[in-house]
Protein backbone atom coordinates (compact mmCIF):
# COMPACT_ATOMS: atom_id res chain seq x y z
CA UNK A 1 0.00 0.00 0.00
CA UNK A 2 1.65 3.47 -0.79
CA UNK A 3 0.57 6.60 0.69
CA UNK A 4 -1.13 9.30 -1.71
CA UNK A 5 -1.20 12.94 -0.02
CA UNK A 6 -3.60 15.18 -1.55
CA UNK A 7 -4.89 18.48 -0.84
CA UNK A 8 -7.87 20.27 -2.39
CA UNK A 9 -7.64 23.23 -4.66
CA UNK A 10 -9.18 26.54 -2.75
CA UNK A 11 -12.41 26.64 -4.99
CA UNK A 12 -13.09 23.18 -5.17
CA UNK A 13 -15.73 21.40 -3.62
CA UNK A 14 -14.75 19.41 -0.94
CA UNK A 15 -18.17 17.16 -1.12
CA UNK A 16 -17.27 15.50 -3.96
CA UNK A 17 -15.50 12.12 -3.73
CA UNK A 18 -12.09 11.34 -3.23
CA UNK A 19 -10.38 9.23 -5.78
CA UNK A 20 -12.00 5.84 -4.84
CA UNK A 21 -11.55 1.86 -5.77
CA UNK A 22 -14.79 0.71 -6.48
CA UNK A 23 -14.40 -2.61 -6.61
CA UNK A 24 -12.07 -5.08 -4.48
CA UNK A 25 -10.24 -6.33 -7.22
CA UNK A 26 -10.17 -2.56 -8.78
CA UNK A 27 -6.24 -1.47 -10.31
CA UNK A 28 -7.84 2.08 -11.13
CA UNK A 29 -9.50 4.49 -8.58
CA UNK A 30 -12.07 6.81 -9.83
CA UNK A 31 -11.76 10.32 -10.09
CA UNK A 32 -14.30 12.82 -10.19
CA UNK A 33 -15.14 16.24 -12.35
CA UNK A 34 -14.45 18.81 -9.60
CA UNK A 35 -15.81 22.17 -10.99
CA UNK A 36 -15.07 25.76 -9.94
CA UNK A 37 -18.20 27.57 -8.10
CA UNK A 38 -19.13 29.17 -11.33
CA UNK A 39 -19.09 25.80 -13.63
CA UNK A 40 -20.21 23.39 -11.10
CA UNK A 41 -24.34 23.94 -12.45
CA UNK A 42 -23.62 23.77 -15.81
CA UNK A 43 -20.74 21.18 -15.95
CA UNK A 44 -19.01 21.40 -19.12
CA UNK A 45 -20.13 19.99 -22.87
CA UNK A 46 -17.54 18.57 -25.01
CA UNK A 47 -18.65 18.65 -28.39
CA UNK A 48 -17.95 15.75 -31.26
CA UNK A 49 -14.11 15.91 -31.64
CA UNK A 50 -13.32 18.44 -29.48
CA UNK A 51 -11.22 17.96 -26.34
CA UNK A 52 -11.48 19.92 -22.84
CA UNK A 53 -9.50 19.62 -20.01
CA UNK A 54 -11.33 18.71 -16.76
CA UNK A 55 -10.04 19.88 -13.21
CA UNK A 56 -10.17 17.56 -10.47
CA UNK A 57 -9.69 19.67 -7.63
CA UNK A 58 -6.82 18.01 -6.50
CA UNK A 59 -3.27 18.32 -6.18
CA UNK A 60 -1.03 15.01 -5.23
CA UNK A 61 1.99 14.23 -3.39
CA UNK A 62 3.42 11.20 -4.53
CA UNK A 63 6.47 9.38 -2.97
CA UNK A 64 9.97 9.31 -4.94
CA UNK A 65 9.60 5.94 -7.03
CA UNK A 66 6.01 6.02 -7.91
CA UNK A 67 3.71 7.54 -10.81
CA UNK A 68 0.19 8.13 -10.89
CA UNK A 69 -0.91 7.41 -14.37
CA UNK A 70 -4.38 9.13 -15.50
CA UNK A 71 -6.04 6.12 -17.94
CA UNK A 72 -9.82 6.60 -19.88
CA UNK A 73 -12.78 4.85 -17.91
CA UNK A 74 -13.89 1.75 -20.18
CA UNK A 75 -17.47 2.32 -19.70
CA UNK A 76 -16.86 6.01 -20.93
CA UNK A 77 -15.01 5.00 -24.13
CA UNK A 78 -17.10 2.13 -25.27
CA UNK A 79 -20.92 3.88 -24.42
CA UNK A 80 -20.16 7.28 -25.48
CA UNK A 81 -16.63 7.31 -27.42
CA UNK A 82 -14.87 9.14 -24.78
CA UNK A 83 -11.02 8.53 -24.05
CA UNK A 84 -8.15 10.74 -23.00
CA UNK A 85 -5.66 12.20 -25.29
CA UNK A 86 -2.86 11.27 -23.40
CA UNK A 87 -3.45 8.06 -22.22
CA UNK A 88 -2.28 6.86 -20.07
CA UNK A 89 -1.15 10.49 -18.67
CA UNK A 90 1.73 10.70 -16.12
CA UNK A 91 1.93 12.41 -12.54
CA UNK A 92 5.48 12.89 -11.67
CA UNK A 93 6.28 12.24 -7.98
CA UNK A 94 7.64 16.21 -7.92
CA UNK A 95 4.59 17.51 -9.75
CA UNK A 96 2.53 19.72 -6.65
CA UNK A 97 0.12 21.72 -9.23
CA UNK A 98 -3.49 20.76 -10.01
CA UNK A 99 -4.48 17.27 -11.63
CA UNK A 100 -6.61 18.18 -14.64
CA UNK A 101 -7.84 15.19 -16.92
CA UNK A 102 -8.26 15.83 -21.12
CA UNK A 103 -11.01 14.25 -22.29
CA UNK A 104 -11.72 13.89 -25.86
CA UNK A 105 -14.71 12.90 -27.69
CA UNK A 106 -14.71 10.39 -30.35
CA UNK A 107 -18.57 9.89 -30.92
CA UNK A 108 -20.63 11.91 -33.00
CA UNK A 109 -22.52 13.62 -30.27
CA UNK A 110 -21.92 16.15 -27.73
CA UNK A 111 -21.49 14.56 -23.99
CA UNK A 112 -21.83 17.13 -21.27
CA UNK A 113 -19.60 15.82 -17.96
CA UNK A 114 -21.63 17.27 -14.80
CA UNK A 115 -20.14 18.38 -10.99
CA UNK A 116 -18.87 15.24 -9.57
CA UNK A 117 -18.76 12.42 -12.53
CA UNK A 118 -16.55 9.97 -12.71
CA UNK A 119 -14.24 10.88 -15.56
CA UNK A 120 -11.25 9.15 -15.89
CA UNK A 121 -9.16 6.40 -13.09
CA UNK A 122 -5.61 6.52 -11.91
CA UNK A 123 -3.37 3.90 -11.05
CA UNK A 124 0.05 4.13 -8.67
CA UNK A 125 2.94 2.53 -10.24
CA UNK A 126 6.13 2.16 -9.58
CA UNK A 127 8.81 3.52 -11.81
CA UNK A 128 12.01 1.94 -13.03
CA UNK A 129 14.72 5.25 -14.21
CA UNK A 130 17.36 3.83 -17.07
CA UNK A 131 20.99 4.70 -17.41
CA UNK A 132 21.26 5.80 -21.03
CA UNK A 133 24.37 4.77 -23.09
CA UNK A 134 25.29 5.77 -26.60
CA UNK A 135 26.39 2.61 -28.51
CA UNK A 136 27.62 2.03 -32.31
CA UNK A 137 25.94 -1.22 -32.16
CA UNK A 138 22.73 -3.31 -30.93
CA UNK A 139 21.96 -6.65 -30.25
CA UNK A 140 20.42 -8.76 -33.18
CA UNK A 141 16.79 -10.25 -32.71
CA UNK A 142 14.39 -12.83 -35.43
CA UNK A 143 12.50 -9.09 -35.73
CA UNK A 144 15.58 -6.65 -35.88
CA UNK A 145 14.28 -3.40 -37.42
CA UNK A 146 10.87 -4.96 -38.77
CA UNK A 147 8.69 -1.50 -37.69
CA UNK A 148 4.79 -1.13 -37.74
CA UNK A 149 2.94 -4.46 -38.70
CA UNK A 150 6.44 -6.50 -39.40
CA UNK A 151 5.16 -9.32 -37.01
CA UNK A 152 1.84 -9.94 -39.05
CA UNK A 153 -1.81 -9.29 -39.91
CA UNK A 154 -3.34 -7.79 -36.94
Amino acid sequence: MVDIKIRLNPDADPTVSMPSYESAGAAGADIRANFSAVERETGVVVDPGQRCLVPTGLHMEIPQGYEVQVRPRSGLALKHGITLVNSPGTIDSDYRGPVGVIILNTSDHPFHIAHGDRIAQIVVAPVTRARFQNTSQLSETDRGDGGFGSTGAS
